[in-house]
């Protein structure tokens, strides 16, 4: 074989690998059957979400599998397949999923997600995950309960002092205390 051909080979190996150990998840679909018009559709879909849509020959995906460490994801690599990298692991998998379940052309395979080859019940799981962001805002709204309760009972014992009684939690305790 031809020299610069081994080396642009090489080049693509090591493009692919860069792709999979910065991306939070690499999601591999089979893509035959899908119009143009909707291969655009899922395109600009993706890229509103920093997803990265690209279509590789499966032995240089297969070469660069292997050079990570993910023999097993060897036998999702048949047919015309095209690879989701992005840097949050449920915006590729959420967008697929919902692209997939209008076109049925679409077929979600395997992926590598935080360095673990995943199949595709994995994927359509991580899909009904929200975002980062989506994610810290459920915590925060978790971690801001507590903090809301105590500032209402905080409010209630002033409003009580405010009218003159004595707060109820006050009036509690020195029945407590009595007893």
């Amino acid at each position: 074989m031809n020299q610069a051909v081994l080396n642009a080979k090489q080049e693509m190996v090591s493009e692919i690998s860069n792709k999979i150990k910065e991306a939070g998840a690499t999601v591999v679909v089979e893509y035959r059957g899908l119009t143009v018009a909707e291969v655009t559709e899922l395109r600009r879909a993706l890229k509103a979400e920093n997803v990265d849509l690209k279509v590789y020959k499966n032995t240089m995906f297969e070469r660069a599998a292997d050079d990570l460490g993910f023999e097993d994801i060897k036998p999702s690599l048949k047919g015309p397949n095209a690879y989701a990298f992005s840097k949050d692991a449920t915006a590729g998998a959420r967008i697929l999923a919902k692209f997939a379940k209008k076109h049925k052309n679409l077929i979600l395979k395997e992926g590598i997600v935080e360095g673990k080859v995943c199949d595709d019940k994995m994927i359509k799981e991580l899909s009904t995950l929200p975002n980062k962001e989506g994610m810290l805002s459920m915590l925060l709204g978790c971690l801001q309960q507590p903090l809301s309760g105590f500032a209402r009972a905080v409010q209630a014992v002033a409003d009580a002092r405010a009218e003159g009684g004595a707060a109820p939690a006050a009036e509690e305790a020195k029945e407590e205390a009595a007893a």
